[in-house]
């Protein structure tokens, strides 16, 4: 079966899958080098974090999660 996963090569030529992938062995494989850079894999959370800061970022929040701090 033929399986397409993501990738990104680095500009010395390695290699990095960006999810895993379960092999019963050595596989051959072929590489298509698309013409654009890599997106960035984390750019939803980058995006959503000033968002979330506002909320999390309250009294009330550290209140209701200080009995998880050390020493409390």
């Amino acid at each position: 079966m033929i399986t397409t996963v993501e990738a990104v090569i680095g500009q010395d030529g390695t290699v990095r899958l960006l999810q895993g992938v379960a092999l019963t062995g050595p596989r051959r494989a072929l590489v298509t080098i698309l013409d654009e850079e890599p997106a960035h894999t984390n750019e939803p959370a980058l995006l959503s974090e000033p968002a979330l800061a506002a909320d999390w970022n309250r009294p009330e929040e550290d209140a209701a999660w200080s009995h998880l701090q050390s020493g409390k």
